[in-house]
């Protein structure tokens, strides 16, 4: 399996507070069957500010220790990218880390509000679409509006978005609203990957093992294989130097 949505840079945002605590997550999913990690840390302005330059700095320590520790996870990084009117700039500028390639496209994981879809954001999709800009949605199970109103995630799927879903969100950890919401759009097939969005070990431990097991009941062993490896390997083999 490979996880592309995982809070494991030690420090810089809400996820692994410390290194060893990273190399706790990581080993936990090497237990489950995880082959490699991209590293996504919080790029939400006004909260986690975060970089370039911060996350690669903290993505040398976890690299070097990970290679000390003798884990055989691969290990590569992106970032999870709150939606923001700065958005078209930063993808300007160069300034935004993505999770690699799909359909000739760079693949931007982009977090909506837990509450709402943002006035603007289909328009936001279209202009990253028009410069091979392709958002993935990442857990849009866990949106309040979504929640109340499933259908609006069908915008997102016509637009061409890739949508992530979260392994511990169809296991309930989320919260009955998201586990139904999920277990309904694993049933439809629109999720184009699974991701564990983990942050610590006792709080949200990764749980990518578990939720495979459970898409295969809900669906079949294609679908979990699909979406939890043969996609997440197309689009981060871009990051394989």
């Amino acid at each position: 399996m490979i996880d592309l949505h995982c809070h494991i840079l030690a420090g810089i945002d809400d996820g692994a507070k410390s290194v060893d605590e990273a190399l706790a997550l990581i080993a936990l999913a090497e237990q489950q069957g995880v082959s490699r990690m991209v590293a996504t840390p919080h790029i939400h302005l006004g909260i986690f500010d975060n970089n370039l330059q911060t996350i690669n700095t903290a993505y040398a320590v976890l690299a070097d220790a990970v290679m000390q520790s003798g884990l055989s996870v691969e290990l590569f990084t992106a970032a999870e990218v709150r939606i923001a009117p700065e958005i078209p700039l930063f993808i300007e500028q160069q300034k935004l880390p993505f999770l690699g390639r799909y359909n000739n496209h760079d693949v931007l994981l982009l977090e909506l509000p837990s509450s709402h879809i943002p006035a603007g954001t289909d328009k936001l999709i279209n202009w990253l679409l028009a410069r091979n800009v392709l958002p993935m949605i990442a857990h849009p199970e866990r949106n309040r509006e979504l929640q109340s109103h499933p259908e609006r995630i069908n915008a997102f799927v016509q637009a061409g978005c890739l949508l992530q879903l979260t392994a511990s969100s169809l296991l309930g950890d989320m919260g009955a609203s998201a586990k139904y919401l999920s277990e309904d759009w694993i049933k439809q097939r629109i999720y184009s990957i699974v991701a564990s969005d983990c942050h610590s070990i006792k709080r949200r431990p990764p749980k990518m093992a578990e939720a495979i097991q459970l898409i295969t009941e809900l669906t079949a062993v294609d679908y979990a294989e699909q979406i939890s490896t043969v996609t997440p390997k197309l689009i981060s083999d871009a990051l394989v130097i």
